[in-house]
């Protein structure tokens, strides 16, 4: 045989490997899911992620003619659940519903998360981003951000302000603000938002950044006042509120959640559930009920998606790295 001979024979081997992966994979996508999807989330029953994948799966299920059942994993602030589906097979049929802490955080603030989540997971959908919400007790005599740098500025490590754990987003949130000032303020972490909540409106703690959805009874209710906005972008429920951005340029944190699969997850698939999730939430009930939450509707490709989470882990491994906060 003649090297052009095995040239040419190797190159229409090559072209049938390749139409042969072709072809199984429009078998795949016409298969595929060919059992029940589940969708992890880390968290108990309840939360904002529990409550974005229960909302969409539903349609979810629908769409792809296959029941779509929610699991709540929670454990190790989220790593547990991670942990599952990036060791998962990447079939398409077990899903994560992740959040900024176990994608964005544990992985540097955590000494042993037991998965890398740019590795290990693929982004598919971003299905809500909402806003935190720097509140401060009714009586405070804190009037804007201005006014509570000022404080802090005056009397350094005085103002306390609450989180719901290390590391979580309101944590960093608001070492963000007293690094990026230059002041230094006191944090007062708790086992959850409600102690927390509680505590700011007995004038505890004199601030706190939380969610949305956990404040703004407590703001309708006037037992607590908000200063500000974590995005740049106003609230759409609190439209007369300003971003903290207005006085520190750059300043931008958020609860958002989407859907990741295991990284090997075949591209049909992951596009097929994108372009699924995406028409999901931009339907005129769901996407009103998101908002009444305090969340917004951004649909994303899968490329996107991946952007917006590599600017979000670099994000926070900066600001972690600055201030020391590792989680055990």
């Amino acid at each position: 045989m003649t090297p052009f001979e095995l040239d040419r024979r190797r190159l229409l081997g090559a072209c049938a490997a390749g139409a042969a992966l072709a072809l199984a994979g429009n078998v795949r996508a016409a298969t595929w899911p060919e059992r029940t999807v589940t969708v992890i989330v880390p968290y108990a029953p309840g939360g904002q992620g529990d409550v974005f994948a229960r909302l969409v799966g539903d349609r979810l299920a629908r769409a792809l003619g296959q029941s779509v059942i929610v699991d709540n994993r929670p454990g190790a602030t989220g790593a547990l659940g991670a942990r599952l589906v990036a060791r998962a097979p990447a079939d398409g049929h077990l899903l994560l519903l992740g959040q900024t802490g176990e994608i964005a955080i544990n992985g540097t603030a955590m000494k042993n998360p037991g998965y890398d989540a740019l590795k290990d997971l693929r982004p598919v959908a971003l299905v809500g981003n909402a806003p935190l919400v720097l509140a401060v007790p009714s009586g405070s005599p804190f009037q804007s951000v201005a006014d509570l740098v000022k404080g802090a500025r005056d009397a350094p490590g005085r103002v306390a302000y609450a989180s719901s754990g290390t590391a979580t987003p309101g944590h960093l949130a608001a070492a963000a603000l007293a690094a990026g000032t230059g002041t230094e303020m006191t944090h007062v972490p708790y086992k959850g938002a409600g102690q927390a909540i509680t505590d700011l409106i007995g004038a505890q703690v004199q601030f706190f950044f939380a969610s949305a959805s956990s404040i703004v009874p407590h703001l309708q209710g006037g037992r607590v006042r908000a200063l500000a906005v974590s995005t740049p972008a106003r609230l759409a429920g609190l439209p007369q509120v300003p971003p903290v951005a207005d006085t520190l340029p750059g300043f931008d944190f958020s609860l958002w959640g989407g859907y990741f699969a295991p990284r090997a997850t075949p591209e049909d698939i992951v596009r097929r559930l994108s372009e699924e999730i995406n028409r999901i939430i931009v339907t005129p009930d769901l996407k009103a009920r998101f908002e009444a939450e305090g969340s917004a509707v951004s649909p994303m490709t899968p490329e996107r998606f991946e952007q917006f989470v590599r600017a979000e882990v670099a994000k926070y491994a900066r600001l972690i790295k600055a201030t020391g906060t590792i989680l055990d």
